[in-house]
């Protein structure tokens, strides 16, 4: 017999990608809350950063200068594109062991990069930063 292990409510029959959306998107949506002007800001999720990118979109492998892998990005909007906070998923997946810790990663990223955006000091956006 073939066919899923789980049904679709339970759950197991969740990917790590999507999973790893659910935290970006209850990160932001608990963000903007506290901050409107969020509301018009589009998060999203990459993989790697450097791969399956737009040309000019500024998240290409020069897109940092140092050897650090960036864990997030802000690209600042123009014209008629929204600004955008991207996350990428599997430099925090590798530096993280279990969701909790993923979880609270992934926070603090997001804070990061709305802290960038508002031009703010991330303790401004978010109080609990860096006490988790």
């Amino acid at each position: 017999m073939r066919g899923p292990i789980a049904p679709p409510q339970v759950p197991l029959s969740i990917s790590r990608a999507d999973a790893f959306d659910d935290l970006v998107h209850d990160s932001a949506e608990r963000l903007g809350r506290r901050w409107p002007q969020l509301s018009g800001v589009d998060f999203s999720v990459r993989d790697v950063p450097g791969v399956e990118t737009a040309a000019g979109d500024g998240l290409g492998p020069g897109a940092w200068s140092d050897d650090a892998v960036p864990l997030g990005r802000f690209v600042a909007g123009e014209g008629e594109r929204p600004a955008r906070i991207v996350v990428f998923r599997r430099p925090i997946e590798i530096r993280t062991k279990s969701r909790d810790e993923r979880a609270l990663l992934v926070h603090e990223v997001v804070v990061e990069q709305v802290a960038e955006l508002l031009g703010l000091a991330p303790e401004s956006v978010d109080p609990r930063y860096g006490q988790d």
